[in-house]
């Protein structure tokens, strides 16, 4: 294995990929070749941070502190997840190939290996990011996002499609990538008890749609959505590429940004609000109790802008509430995925409680109550872009969704175009 040349085409897929692609369709390789001498090493980073951070960092539970896994446990997860990883890498490479004569591209097994494996580099890569505290949710939504920039952008140099087709070709590729890592996903979960590896880590198997490639899917459904998706990509990426020819650091800049915002699916750039704005939001008092302890925040990776307030709220006994107001900033366009046509919509009882997401006019709300401990959670959406959460012990979850009802959620959505551009 060559140390340097693993490094060395990690960075060059990630940062010139556009010159990167034709040289990677070019190259003679092997099935064999592209395991032992990138894909081994690569898929191996997730395993390793999953298993830093359930066994050695820990996972922060809310109100208990941080947990820990023991060491086998912890070991057996993350080895699972590492061959069902390879696994699935190979079963979307057989997908990919299957795929190509429906897009007008070449059935070959090595070349649609490659795009897969090239295509993954950017979540495997961005799993690092996830041992920083509370940025692993960013980091693997950047590594997802990317890594569907790039199979689009790779489909037709590996599989010779034509240009005009990857974007249906990379639709329906997602598509069967989502169900193979639900699959997979329950696979870890069943060894590990809920560390699974989440959708950029699988694949999987549709078939094409009728109409073949040149067809559409049905207006207002999810692959509609993503197909306008993968088109605002498209011509995102040709502005990158013009700004890149041009030499202009400003231009460069501008263009990037306008492609996080068309990858995060919005139709623009957006920034959240600053602490100074968000925390105003965070009242005195929360259904009768005083504010105990009150922080705002806005963070940064990847491109990707969060802003989060928090406080909690005390009677000085037993009774606590803590308040969480979240701008997702760039996450904007995914939030609107969700609360629109992502059907999200969920719900489940038990003996000790109930846990239940859905929508209430346009506000997507999410319920959790533990009739146990007297806890719970409530939280709603508010203008596809701001989140309110409030969690604690109360008498019943009405007093958690009256305790929510008080803050001002109205000014909130006032703001919901705030800091956001056009493309």
């Amino acid at each position: 294995m060559d140390t340097n040349k693993l490094i060395t085409r990690a960075k060059s897929i990630l940062l010139t990929p556009r010159t990167e692609w034709p040289v990677i369709a070019a190259e003679p390789e092997s099935i064999g070749g592209l395991f032992t001498g990138y894909i081994l090493i690569m898929a191996a980073i997730p395993a390793v941070i999953r298993f830093l951070s359930a066994s050695v960092i820990g996972v922060s539970v809310p109100f208990l502190g941080s947990y820990r896994i023991d060491i086998g446990t912890g070991l057996t997860i993350a080895v699972v997840s590492y061959v069902l990883t390879l696994i699935g890498v190979f079963v979307v490479a057989l997908i990919v190939e299957a795929l190509a004569p429906t897009f007008g591209g070449e059935k070959n097994r090595v070349q649609a290996l490659k795009t897969v494996a090239y295509a993954y580099t950017a979540s495997w890569v961005a799993s690092i990011i996830g041992l920083i505290p509370g940025l692993t949710l960013i980091a693997a939504l950047a590594g997802l996002i990317y890594g569907l920039y790039l199979l689009n952008l790779g489909l037709p140099f590996t599989m010779k499609c034509p240009p005009e087709k990857s974007i249906g070709y990379t639709v329906v590729t997602i598509i069967s990538a989502i169900i193979v890592g639900i699959v997979l996903n329950l696979v870890i979960r069943s060894v590990g008890g809920g560390y699974g590896m989440g959708l950029n880590h699988g694949l999987s198997g549709l078939a094409a749609p009728h109409g073949g490639p040149a067809g559409s899917f049905a207006n207002g459904s999810a692959a509609a959505g993503l197909q306008d998706w993968a088109k605002r990509m498209q011509d995102a990426s040709k502005q990158v590429d013009a700004a890149q020819n041009s030499g202009d650091a400003d231009a460069k800049a501008n263009a990037v940004g306008q492609l996080v915002g068309a990858a995060l699916g919005g139709n623009g750039k957006v920034v959240s609000l600053s602490p100074d704005r968000i925390k105003p939001f965070l009242p005195d008092t929360l259904d009768g109790l005083k504010r105990t302890q009150a922080s705002a925040e806005r963070n940064a990776a990847l491109g990707v802008q969060i802003s989060k307030a928090t406080a909690s709220y005390s009677d000085g006994a037993n009774h606590t509430l803590n308040l969480e107001i979240t701008d997702t900033g760039s996450l904007k366009g995914l939030v609107g995925f969700a609360a629109g046509w992502g059907g999200v919509e969920q719900e489940s009882e038990s003996d000790t409680g109930y846990e239940k997401t859905y929508k209430s006019g346009n506000q997507l709300i999410h319920e959790k109550w533990n009739k146990q401990s007297q806890s719970g959670e409530y939280g709603v959406v508010i203008a596809d872009r701001f989140s309110v959460a409030v969690t604690g012990n109360a008498a019943s979850i009405d007093e958690l969704k009256q305790a929510a009802a008080s803050i001002d959620v109205s000014g909130l959505a006032a703001l919901k175009n705030d800091g956001v551009s056009a493309n």
